[in-house]
């Protein structure tokens, strides 16, 4: 066992020395290295990762969450100036609830849950007065705070006291806000009006004008004219939707006859003319069930029929020609002639369809569009090489688009026939002088010059024909160096001829042999001498 542990020192020594100072400096970098690396991570993996728990505290609330978590005995954490505390990763979630379970964090702000927490107390009206405003001016800064790029916000408001006599003036109310805008965050006008907006439907009897907005860095708001700024955002949106309606045909009708003609021969153009009316009407419709024979369903019916025959009755009075007679009376027993009667009558009542309808029509209808378009020929040169059939195709194409992109009221109300969509096309053939023909020059269509790629090529190849001549020089000269260190002819060792000596042993001769190559051969005497310990 000890001459094992002896020979494993002895090599290891061997090995120690035989290395360079180089390589010695590497190996003890290396182990330093493992043994540092080593440290960190079990000094990380033993540290307690901390996690905020809340953020932008107060000093009152960063005091009472502290408070909680020292009593509770918690690890945390104070940073950011005391506005934010940090506990262990895995207790972030459960404390969160136990905090909120014990009403933490409390901001000190009274709100409408006051009224019902403090239902039993007795206040004074004075006392509600002011508890009540209290509560109006936090729910509405909670309101506000809930808006995109502010942070914070404080509310004052004023509110009158009532008045006492009927002919006495009511008093305005008044509201001042102070916004915290979040670093590089700019409110929009449509934001201020809305803030504006919502303070005033918060407030009983508080006008807009009464309302100061300002922020941080006493940057005031006002409330700008809605007529106008609606009007400049209705016209900017319009007109957005009519490049964006020309964009979208534009790109169907390029899609299809570059398909059939190539993207690079054909060019589009779309004016389009959008109404953007919009209609909200009420339509009460009555028309009948059948309307073919314009009649609705029978509800009910009533048929009466009435008779009567008999001879004529006597006449009744005086005949005569005073004053206060009837002229040309027939006298009695005159009228003796009979008479019939007969009434019929049928009524009949019909149920009709009674529909109301409440239309309300979108704006964004295409009530005109125009279409150019310019072909190049197959052969730019001759611009007859696009064939009759072919331009027709391209009509006929088009006014499809046409067609079926119109308002179809507005195409039934002007009565648009074919040779009208047609007025709506124009298709110009001619050839395209702005661009390189493709089919002539085909070296200036890729972009760079094929003469360029030949030299880049040339190039490419010398500079790895250099490196590998480089790289063979540099092996050929380590190996001469290699051979002229380790491989220098060996003279020949003059030993004299044991004969010389009559008297001398085989020991001596031995012995003077060592010498001999210990002086002139010191490092194979040197191997000699290992080779030898190793053996015993």
């Amino acid at each position: 066992m000890n001459r094992t542990l002896m020979q494993m020192k002895n090599k290891t020594s061997e090995f120690w020395k035989n290395r360079s100072k180089l390589q010695k400096i590497l190996m003890i970098s290396a182990l330093a290295a493992i043994i540092i690396i080593g440290i960190i991570i079990s000094v990380f993996a033993s540290s307690t990762k901390m996690a905020p728990l809340y953020k932008d505290l107060s000093a009152e609330e960063a005091g009472q969450i502290k408070e909680e978590l020292d009593a509770k005995k918690v690890p945390n954490e104070l940073s950011n100036g005391g506005t934010v505390i940090s506990v262990p990763e895995d207790q972030v979630d459960s404390l969160k609830v136990q905090m909120a379970a014990e009403g933490l964090p409390k901001t000190g702000s009274i709100d409408y849950s006051f009224f019902g927490q403090n239902a039993g107390f007795g206040l004074t009206d004075n006392e509600f007065d002011m508890v009540k405003v209290k509560a109006t001016q936090t729910e509405l800064s909670n309101l506000i705070n809930e808006m995109d790029g502010i942070k914070n916000s404080k509310v004052m408001i004023n509110l009158p006291k009532d008045a006492v006599f009927v002919g006495e003036e009511q008093s305005a109310a008044s509201a001042s806000i102070v916004l915290q805008i979040q670093p590089g965050y700019t409110l929009d006008q449509s934001q201020i009006n809305g803030l504006y907006h919502l303070v005033s439907k918060s407030v009983p009897n508080l006008k807009e004008d009464n309302i100061v907005i300002m922020d941080q860095n006493s940057t005031y708001y006002d409330k700008s004219d809605s007529d106008a700024g609606s009007y400049a955002d209705s016209y900017s949106s319009q007109q957005g939707i009519k490049s964006q309606v020309e964009k979208d045909i534009q790109k169907h009708v390029q899609s299809l006859l570059g398909t059939m003609m190539g993207q690079d021969k054909v060019v589009v153009s779309v004016t389009a003319d959008i109404d953007f009316t919009k209609e909200n009407r009420t339509e009460d419709i009555v028309e009948p069930v059948d309307k073919e024979n314009m009649e609705g369903i029978a509800v009910s019916a009533e048929k009466v029929s009435e008779t009567y025959q008999g001879d004529g009755a006597a006449n009744g009075g005086t005949a005569g020609t005073g004053d206060e007679d009837i002229t040309n009376y027939k006298a009695d027993g005159e009228n003796t002639e009979s008479g019939n009667y007969e009434k019929s009558s049928n009524k009949i009542n019909y149920e009709v369809n009674r529909i109301h309808k409440e239309i309300a029509e979108s704006p964004y209808k295409v009530r005109d569009l125009g279409i150019q378009v310019m072909v190049e020929p197959p052969d730019a040169k001759n611009t007859a090489s696009l064939s009759t059939e072919r331009q027709d195709d391209i009509q006929k194409i088009l006014s499809t688009v046409v067609r079926t992109s119109l308002d179809k009221d507005a195409t039934q109300n002007q009565n648009l026939s074919d040779e009208d969509i047609n007025n709506k096309i124009v298709v110009s053939v001619q050839p395209f002088d702005g661009k390189v023909n493709l089919d002539t020059n085909t070296e200036k269509s890729s972009g760079i010059p094929l003469w360029a790629y030949i030299v880049g090529g040339v190039l490419i190849a010398a500079i790895i024909v250099l490196i590998i001549m480089l790289v063979r020089k540099k092996r050929a000269q380590e190996d001469e160096y290699e051979e002229y260190e380790y491989e220098v002819p060996q003279e020949p060792i003059n030993l004299p001829d044991i004969n010389e000596e009559e008297n001398e042993t085989a020991e001596t001769v031995r012995r003077k042999q060592l010498e001999k190559m210990a002086k002139d051969k010191p490092e194979d005497f040197a191997k000699l001498l290992r080779s030898w310990l190793a053996e015993d």
